[in-house]
Parts: structure tokens; C-alpha cells; sequence
């Protein structure tokens, strides 16, 4: 592709691809997502997924092509056990993983489910770990060791998930992971972002740090407090991290998690890393979601929100008008086909110019002069005005009677 940042399908800025910017990233060979919807998306306060829901985001998950889902914990309920085990004899694509607290016991009804692996967590600061907690350090430790060496005697790939990672004191942080490393068993390490406090400058030097001293993979696991979680998980990405948890359109815990689609449509459309998911699927799958959670997110939101490409201002309409049949991309950064969404519109309201109604008006198979275009416009936006919303079809029809006359019978 010698233009990645221009495509038929999106346009961003050939500033990423320069060789000055290409040159810092370090994107490893394969890149998985692990989406723990099911698990810490369903943390989010007012969320609860019965089992059949849960079954139903898992086929969704996987025919987007996510390379492993998280499907819950066991030890949360005997629902939530009988949901991991559904979905592990759906013989899904995906690889099914289950989270665990750093307990035996844990580790056991993970196995019992069928999972291929296992996410274990404890907590790594020691301020956590004390007030929290009301642990020592040397639980956690004795903890993570005797937990992850049981997974391992259970045949678990285990993922060792140091709780707090961003906020504890780095020299203390490695020396746990050096003792589990060392005395317990790790497959991978999450280095975890719990309370979305971290830059993605500092992201990015601490998974270099890690990569130097573990020769394991590295996971990466944020949350969007501050609004960096998709900035974080590709500066670790691009540091050598392996994997990017995530969750659909962002649910969980507080500010939420990771969004999947914007992860994965960043990496594809702004640094040319392809994961194989089906971007397609996007639309559909955050609205399975939003209706089984029973929540609506922002018509603004990123990749997925129903009104991104709802157009009211008289510009952008325009811009609209001219290029949408030679270059739509000229006034939209991807097509929304790419994710499955419906096509771009016009909206009517105060800020829709001539260009708007001239769509308006050319759906109807009617025409105005300019001074009859600029009446309409200006009733437009007073309309939209008094009524503080977007007018309908039927309020836009009344108004170009009454300016044009009554439309020609059919």
C-alpha cells in the first residue's frame, strides 16, 4: 500500500507515516485482541448480561473475528460458571479464557469450565495492596505463586495480572513480577492501567523496560478516566506489547475500558497494523450490546455513534453535495460501510445551509430559486430554533409549501 494514510475506504494524515514518526513504533509481528466485555464490561454499574446474553455477545464477538474473549468468572455466580462453560462448547474460532482471583480454588472452577486460559489478578502496589486490600506484599506474592503454579499444574495458559501496575513503585513492581516469574509460572504478564492515571509516554517506557528484563508477553489493559485508554494501549502496542484488552463500545467500570472499535480502527486506518477483525461487524455488534446492557451511549460517539454522520452544518453539507459521488472521503475520515454503519445525511436544524436543502428538496424532485432556497433556510433555522431539535420530514415539507406552493401531483 504506498499511500496507507489515503484509501478508498478512509483518509488520515500522512504525518503518521513519516520516517522520523515509523521509526519509534515496534509493533510485534502478531497482535491480539482479548475482549473482556463479558467480564470487566459487565462491571460497568447497571450492567448485568444473564447467560443466554452472554452466549449471544460471545457468537457476536467471534464472528468479528476477536482472537480471544474473556468470559466471565466463575466464582462470581453458578450463572456465570454455567455461562463460560456454553460458550466453550460453542467451539468458537475464539479462544475462550476465564479471570480468576489469585486463589487455588479460582484456578480449579476455571479448569472445571473448559477454558483454554486463565487471567489471574493481584494486586501490585503496595498502597493498594494495604488500604484496600488490608493485605502485605508478601501475600501477594505467596499468593501469585501459589496460584499461578497451580494453574500451571491444571495445563492453563496463565496470564499474570498485576492489579494497580501504573501506580505502584516500579522498582517494587518488578521485583513481583521477578519472584512469580521466577517461583510461580507466568505464560504472559498484563500490565494493567486500573485507574486510568497513566501517559502513554510513561506506557510506552515501562513495557520496553519489561521486555528487557521478561522474556515473556506482554498484555496491556487500560481504562478511560482520563480519556488516554486507546492512546495507552497502542503506545504499548507499539512498544512490543502483544496483546490489547478491550471492551465493545467501551462498557465497563467507571469511565469504561478500552473501546474495541476504536482500537482496532486506529491501528488499521493511522498506523496500517491490519488484526484481521472484521470491522463490518462494528455497528452491529456495539448495538447487540447497548440493547442486551440496556444502555444507550453519545449519538457522537466515535466509530459506532448514530449521528457521527447525521450532517447539520451548512458546510460539511455541502462538502457533502460535492464530493460524496467522486470523493467521500474528503469530508469523512472512514466511509461508515467500513464499520458497518448506515451511510451519511442531512440533518435540518439551525445550522443546515442552502446545500442542505437543495438535497432536501432534490429527494422530493422539486426546485427552488436562490431566493426561494435562502427562505426556506432561513424557516429552517428558526423552526429548529423554537423547537431546540432537528426538524422531521414532514415539518421540512410544510415549510417548502409554503414557500414553493404545493407540490405537482404524482
Amino acid at each position: 500500500m504506498s499511500q496507507p494514510w489515503k484509501t478508498r475506504e478512509w483518509f488520515t494524515s500522512p504525518w503518521n507515516f513519516l520516517p522520523e514518526v515509523r521509526e519509534q513504533l515496534n509493533f510485534p509481528e502478531h497482535i491480539k485482541i482479548h475482549d473482556v466485555t463479558l467480564r470487566d464490561g459487565e462491571q460497568q454499574t447497571g450492567i448485568m448480561f444473564d447467560r443466554g446474553e452472554k452466549v449471544a455477545i460471545a457468537k457476536a464477538l467471534d464472528a468479528a473475528g476477536v482472537h480471544r474473549i474473556e468470559a466471565g468468572m466463575p466464582a462470581v455466580s453458578a450463572e456465570d460458571e454455567a455461562a463460560i462453560s456454553d460458550i466453550v462448547a460453542l467451539g468458537l474460532k475464539a479462544e475462550i479464557f476465564s479471570f480468576a482471583r489469585c486463589m487455588p480454588a479460582d484456578v480449579a472452577q476455571a479448569k472445571s469450565c473448559g477454558v483454554k486460559g486463565i487471567i489471574t489478578e493481584i494486586p501490585s502496589s503496595e498502597h493498594i495492596i494495604k488500604n484496600a486490600y488490608g493485605k502485605t506484599m508478601d501475600w501477594a506474592i505467596k499468593s501469585s505463586i501459589d496460584t499461578t503454579l497451580a494453574a500451571k499444574e491444571a495445563g492453563l495458559y496463565t496470564v499474570f495480572f498485576t492489579i494497580d501496575s501504573t501506580r505502584s513503585d516500579l522498582s517494587r513492581y518488578m521485583d513481583l513480577i521477578d519472584r512469580v516469574a521466577s517461583e510461580g509460572h507466568m505464560d504472559a504478564l498484563t500490565l494493567a492501567d486500573s485507574f486510568g492515571g497513566c501517559t502513554p509516554h510513561a506506557v510506552g517506557a515501562v513495557i520496553k523496560a519489561l521486555k528487557k528484563r521478561f522474556s515473556k508477553p506482554i498484555e496491556i489493559h487500560c481504562h478511560e478516566d482520563f480519556g488516554l485508554g486507546v492512546a495507552n494501549t497502542i503506545a504499548a502496542l507499539a512498544n512490543g506489547a502483544s496483546v490489547a484488552h478491550v471492551t465493545v463500545t467501551g462498557t465497563g467500570e467507571r469511565a469504561g475500558n478500552v473501546p474495541l472499535e476504536d482500537t482496532v480502527m486506529a491501528l488499521k486506518c493511522m498506523y496500517n497494523v491490519d488484526l484481521g477483525i472484521k470491522t463490518e461487524n462494528f455497528y452491529e455488534l456495539s448495538k447487540l450490546v447497548q440493547k442486551l446492557a440496556r444502555f444507550n451511549i453519545p449519538p457522537n460517539r466515535p466509530i459506532v455513534g448514530d449521528w457521527l454522520y447525521y450532517i447539520e452544518s451548512g458546510i460539511v453539507g455541502m462538502f457533502h453535495r460535492r464530493c460524496k459521488d467522486i470523493e467521500p472521503t474528503e469530508y469523512l475520515p472512514f466511509l461508515p460501510g467500513v464499520v458497518g454503519r448506515p451511510g451519511a445525511d442531512i440533518a435540518l436544524g439551525k445550522g443546515c445551509g442552502v446545500a442542505s436543502v437543495e438535497e432536501h428538496l432534490e429527494r422530493r424532485g422539486r426546485s427552488a430559486t436562490d431566493e426561494q432556497k435562502n427562505e426556506i433556510v432561513a424557516r429552517v433555522k428558526a423552526l429548529a430554533m423554537q423547537k431546540k431539535q432537528l426538524l422531521s420530514g414532514e415539518e421540512f415539507d410544510q415549510i417548502a409549501t409554503a414557500v414553493l406552493g404545493a407540490a405537482p401531483a404524482a
